[in-house]
């Protein structure tokens, strides 16, 4: 495989994922967080900084709606929850540093 087919799978991972996410919005970043060390917001820092290395500049937030496929604050007012008591635990014993 050269550059342009491995870039152009990854790319459709990448899209492929977004959709995976957004038809489940029933997951929690927190969720995400717990089973596997990163979210949606993770995946909209990651964007912005693989922009950066590219230079290109790419807004946090711009990232989140690409991520998210809405706005974040619409997203969060839809489709967010509080956190249980058993979710936040699981956070901070996965996360020492958040203590």
């Amino acid at each position: 495989m050269d550059k342009a087919q491995t870039d152009a799978i990854e790319a459709a991972v990448f899209r492929r994922l977004l959709a995976h996410l957004d038809e489940r919005k029933d997951v929690q970043n927190i969720d995400l967080m717990n089973l596997a060390g990163f979210c949606r917001n993770c995946l909209s820092k990651w964007y912005v900084a693989a922009a950066e290395q590219d230079g290109v500049t790419v807004d946090y937030e711009a990232a989140r709606e690409r991520v998210y496929g809405m706005p974040y604050s619409q997203w969060k007012a839809e489709f967010q929850v509080e956190a249980s008591a058993e979710q936040l635990a699981g956070f901070v014993n996965n996360n020492p540093e958040k203590k």
